[in-house]
């Protein structure tokens, strides 16, 4: 297994105990991200799922999630990622749109590892959670996102960034970098 793969699989678990810990009226709070409650949060990370694995073959991706099932769209989004990181051979292929030309594995490593693990977050804010995020996830992010810094702020990505306290640690000074009040 490349060490996307292991990160990806670690990021996932947060994000899955997260989600398995969301009580019924917590579905409908806020979060984070302002013009989302936790189950738009959570139909999104799915749907960037979907949206990698759609990648390799330019396919369409399947709508959103409903409501109804985003445990089980969850559960087979991440199913699908580690299926396809399983495979050598779809591992290393290229992903067509607009982060080609890249392999899936790399766009695995830097898109979705980031993107999950933030939303981890958010989620754990959102629904009273432990916050605490996946370590070395946290420094692989923050390392690839600090170069791209003006590039991912703007309407649907990132908000302006947040000065963190003197003594902060790494996930505080990261989450602060991407606009969330740690």
């Amino acid at each position: 297994m490349s060490e996307s793969a292991e990160r990806y699989v670690r990021i996932a678990r947060g994000f899955d105990a997260r989600v398995a810990g969301i009580a019924g009226d917590a579905w409908t709070a806020p979060t984070p991200c302002s013009e989302w409650m936790v189950r738009d949060l959570v139909g999104h990370v799915v749907s960037v799922h979907r949206q990698v694995i759609a990648g390799l073959d330019a396919s369409a991706p399947p709508p959103p999630a409903t409501d109804a099932d985003l445990i089980g769209a969850w559960h087979g989004a991440t199913a699908e990622i580690v299926a396809a990181l399983a495979d050598p051979e779809r591992a290393s292929a290229p992903v067509t749109g607009r982060f080609a030309p890249m392999t899936l594995d790399d766009l695995i490593g830097r898109l979705l590892c980031s993107d999950t693990l933030v939303h981890t977050w958010d989620l754990s804010r959102a629904s009273g959670q432990d916050e605490a995020l996946d370590a070395v996830g946290v420094t692989y992010a923050f390392t690839m996102l600090l170069p791209a810094d003006a590039a991912i702020r703007g309407p649907g990505s990132f908000g302006p960034k947040i000065e963190p306290p003197p003594d902060a640690d790494e996930q505080t000074r990261f989450l602060c970098f991407l606009g969330r009040s740690a």
